[in-house]
This record gives C-alpha cells, sequence and structure tokens, in this order.
C-alpha cells in the first residue's frame, strides 16, 4: 500500500503527524507489517521523538540552530552556496546529519510506537514549505 503526505510547515520546527498516518493505516484495515515513510525534500528530516512535552522539540530546535548556524554567520563563511539564502546550505547539512527516512512496525494496524513517541517532520528552512513524505507499508501476509 502506498500514499503521501502532504504537511505545510510555517518555518523552522518540528511538524507532527502520527495521527495522519494512524488514521492512514487505519483506513486501510492494516494487519502486521512495516511502514516506512519517506522525505522527498533535501533541507528537512523525519524524526521519531517525544511528543508529551514541547519543551524537547524546542530545545531540538535550539540545539541544531546551534550546531548548524545561518550561513550569514561568522562561523559558517567557509559556505559557497548561499544562493537560495542563509537558511539553504544548514538546512541541506542538517538533512545530512538526520534521517531523511523511518521504519515503523506495525501490529494488528497500530504502530509499535513508545507511549510517548511521535512522528515529525523537522522542518530546516525559515520561509513556509508544503512538504512531500511518501508511506509505503509492506504487510506480513
Amino acid at each position: 500500500m502506498l500514499t503521501s503526505f502532504t504537511l505545510r510547515t510555517h518555518g523552522t520546527g518540528l511538524y507532527e503527524f502520527t495521527n495522519q498516518v494512524a488514521a492512514w493505516l487505519e483506513e486501510t484495515d492494516a494487519a502486521d507489517g512495516l511502514l516506512t515513510l519517506f522525505v522527498r525534500h533535501t533541507s528537512c528530516s523525519l524524526l521519531i521523538q517525544e511528543n508529551a512535552d514541547p519543551d524537547v522539540q524546542r530545545d531540538l530546535k535550539a540545539f541544531f540552530e546551534r550546531l548548524v548556524p545561518p550561513a550569514d554567520h561568522p562561523a559558517m563563511s567557509y559556505l559557497v552556496h548561499t544562493l537560495e539564502g542563509p537558511d539553504d546550505m544548514p538546512a541541506h547539512i542538517k538533512a545530512a546529519l538526520l534521517p531523511v527516512s523511518l521504519s515503523i512496525p506495525v501490529e494488528t494496524g497500530r504502530m509499535v510506537l513508545g507511549t510517548w513517541q511521535g512522528i515529525y517532520l523537522f522542518e530546516h528552512r525559515t520561509r513556509p514549505h508544503q512538504r512531500q513524505v511518501a508511506t509505503h507499508f509492506l504487510t506480513g501476509r
């Protein structure tokens, strides 16, 4: 089974879409199998992360902004790819450090996630985007 999720972002940060994926699995009468998610862009990532305390998302965003600052920061003066703005090349670096695909086991139609785990798109660009996440479910039947 294949589908795609469209996620609208409004700047850097983590955007949870766990419920959308769970609803799709329920609609398709999924059984046991493996769910694969793949983001079709080079300046954002996918993460499984805590979804209970929003401070976790804020801290992750702050950490990666500190780790890879914008191209106009003096520490990033070595960057050559700057035509698309000071957030573009740092976004590519962050996407190179973080996963762009996830594999999640599914048992009796439900993702086998931990109590506080959620699925997130991590947007690394500062302006709004429309992101596509390709999804594939392979059943064990």
